[in-house]
């Protein structure tokens, strides 16, 4: 995370901005505050892409969110992809992404990555039934938290029903690293299998720390990835991953498995290992780092509403000052009663002549002694009233 820059806006959409969390193609993403104190992920578009395409795939984005959930999607808060800057709100997460953590601790243990994987296509299979594709699944947009892995960012899902997108053909829109040789080649009709092969690269990665195929530019990955007589660098992998990715790795779409059976093999090789899936979870979160989150100062004393203060208010004293040189009566002094009213306070009597008017309910000064005189007449009253 990044402080804010001058050139940060400090509010969007009724989240006050706390600090930067990461950038991306299509804008910047900030950690926000809402005004009941809810914190969010709030993704602003870049000015300098903004333009009619763009604005109609951050459209596709917000309707798409709309219809996603599930315990392993990152859930959709807000959005108004109408707005001058569009943005878009969701569920912040506090953990690092699969990269930062595989650069950071290494690759995972088996038993970490099946769990991994598994959760994985559960969270697809949500997206799936929604109708949706995921189209860039890769480790920087899976987040690990200490519940477990959330898939995040749906800026290039579509609609799996339609037969048209916002790109053109033979357009590549995606992350190389972790595409399938259809995607590679720019083909628009994608279904679901093409994110069960981006989930078997990640898998690989979450695995040994390496993508299925690596070269010096994008170019010449994307003709790795299409080139059937290349096979994936599976150098590293757990014996008992290496069936189940190279089959979701299948050059062939049609050959690659289902999300259910990649679940299904996957707690079967968590249960070789002597443990059931949740304790293959819990194994996973518990190498998730504890995030320390930034949140907005708290306000500086005396900027708030201020304190209630009670009056104390001596009726004697007012009288006194309203009528100088009459001698006290305890025996007559008034007592404050659940019927008082704001005249009751001061009585509405002409001023001297040289006084200012009062107006009605106005409190006159206390002095000094007057909580002992008021004392003195509550004892007092209260003696000839009491029956013991």
């Amino acid at each position: 995370m990044e402080p804010l820059t001058d050139d940060d806006p400090r509010e969007i959409g009724g989240f006050t901005l706390v600090c930067r969390i990461g950038s991306g193609g299509m804008g910047q993403v900030y950690l926000g505050e809402s005004a009941a104190g809810h914190q969010a992920a709030v993704k602003v578009i870049k000015p300098s892409v903004l333009d009619e395409d763009t604005r109609a795939r951050f459209m596709s984005e917000v309707e798409s969110l709309r219809t996603v959930y599930g315990p392993f999607v990152a859930a959709f808060v807000g959005a108004d992809a109408a707005a001058e800057r569009p943005w878009l709100a969701v569920e912040y997460v506090p953990g690092p992404d699969l990269r930062t953590l595989v650069a950071a601790q290494g690759p995972l243990p088996l038993t970490e990555a099946a769990s991994l994987g598994a959760l994985l296509a559960e969270g697809l299979g949500t997206v799936h039934d929604a109708g949706l594709l995921h189209r860039d699944l890769k480790p920087q947009n899976i987040l690990l938290s200490r519940y477990g892995p959330k898939v995040i960012d749906f800026g290039l899902a579509v609609l799996a029903e339609r037969r048209t997108t916002l790109t053109a053909t033979g357009f590549v829109v995606g992350s190389v690293l972790c595409m399938p040789p259809e995607q590679a080649r720019g083909e628009q009709r994608l279904d679901r299998s093409a994110d069960v092969y981006a989930l078997g690269a990640v898998l690989l990665f979450a695995a040994t720390g390496h993508y299925p195929y690596d070269g010096p530019t994008w170019q010449a990955v994307a003709l790795m990835i299409e080139d059937p007589a290349c096979h994936p660098d599976l150098t590293g992998a757990p014996p008992e991953l290496v069936p189940l990715i190279t089959d979701m790795l299948a050059p062939d779409p049609a050959s690659r498995p289902a999300l259910s059976e990649v679940t299904e093999r996957l707690v079967g090789v968590i249960r070789g290992q002597g443990l059931t899936a949740l304790q293959a979870k819990r194994r996973l979160t518990d190498l998730t780092p504890e995030i320390s989150v930034p949140q907005l100062p708290a306000p500086a004393p005396g900027t708030g509403r201020p304190a209630y203060t009670p009056a104390v208010i001596d009726q004697a004293a007012v009288e006194d000052d309203e009528h100088p040189g009459l001698p006290a009566d305890p025996g007559t002094a008034d007592l404050a009663t659940d019927e008082a009213t704001e005249e009751d306070v001061v009585a509405d009597e002409p001023s001297a002549p040289d006084e200012r008017p009062r107006r009605p309910g106005r409190v006159a000064a206390v002095r000094p002694a007057a909580p002992l005189r008021i004392a003195e007449r509550m004892r007092a009253a209260y003696a000839r009233e009491a029956r013991f």
